[in-house]
């Protein structure tokens, strides 16, 4: 196997380096002696052999190699990330990096939205500057228009901005929901229940991955019980789940995705009446 041939070649080095430090201190003792026979000999001999066979094993490693001597930042970094759930790039980089020119990439993602990701944007940039509520999530946004205008786009194009990777998306379809007691399974059943230890479907996805997009599908269609449960996420930033762990969202972003009131927009687009009517119109079926 590869990992054990590694293995055999990092233990062989170590053994190496472990000899060469034996003969350098017989070395400085022979020399502290006047002995310059042995310490020839070393010199020359034995300590050059050593250096030679570590040279040679060093030169013959694999370009793509699974074990290292020594531990750098990025094996740090990949092991808090596997831990906590906090992606690589936020231990190993400053966060002002990844933020300045935010728009400017996502309008590279997202096309024709120009309105809507320069808000995310600038709501974003807000939250990570300490201008809002450090206890809320780092953005809350309710998405709204028809099947196909980039809403899912842009909610996988700030995952990957932000956190490097558009798979820390938490996606959940709101229609499975409607029901009040629908709730437990958002949070988790109560204890004495069967499913009590499963956790939530969305207090453990966001306990194991801290810093992600929680997207919330077909919002409108969720029980009012289940609003006042979001109510908590957005205004308090935290959860408490079925089994008593509070689930920390302040480094999450919210987004609510809903086709209401689209067939105003489609009747906008077709001059009916003015987009301004058209989000009007909208907005108040939303209200």
């Amino acid at each position: 196997m590869k990992y054990q041939k590694e293995k055999g070649r990092v233990d062989e080095i170590r053994r190496l380096k472990q000899k060469r430090e034996k003969l350098m201190l017989a070395l400085q003792d022979a020399e502290r002696r006047y002995d310059l026979a042995i310490a020839a000999n070393l010199i020359y001999g034995e300590i050059q052999e050593v250096e030679s066979a570590i040279a040679q094993i060093e030169g013959t490693a694999d370009e793509n190699i699974m074990l290292t001597k020594t531990v750098g930042l990025e094996h740090i970094a990949e092991v808090v990330n596997r831990w906590t759930g906090i992606p690589v790039m936020r231990v190993g980089q400053n966060e002002k990096e990844r933020l300045i020119g935010l728009a400017e990439r996502l309008h590279q993602r997202v096309v024709g939205q120009n309105q809507a990701v320069d808000a995310v944007a600038e709501a974003v940039l807000r939250s990570r500057a300490a201008l809002g509520r450090p206890q809320q999530p780092t953005g809350s946004f309710l998405f709204l228009g028809p099947a196909g205008v980039g809403k899912t786009g842009l909610a996988k194009s700030l995952a990957e901005q932000l956190f490097d990777d558009e798979n820390l998306l938490i996606r959940t379809d709101m229609s499975e929901y409607m029901e009040q007691h629908t709730v437990a399974q958002l949070i988790g059943a109560p204890p004495g229940y069967v499913s009590h230890k499963t956790g939530g479907q969305l207090t453990e996805a966001a306990r194991r991955r801290p810093y992600s997009v929680v997207l919330l599908d077909e919002v409108e269609k969720a029980h009012l019980s289940v609003f006042n449960t979001l109510l908590q996420v957005l205004d308090d930033g935290r959860l408490t789940d079925g089994q008593g762990r509070t689930v920390d969202y302040r480094n999450t972003v919210i987004i609510m995705k809903s086709n209401l009131g689209a067939e105003h927009l489609l009747s906008g687009l077709s001059r009916k009446f003015t987009m301004q009517v058209a989000r009007d119109r909208v907005m108040q079926e939303v209200r």
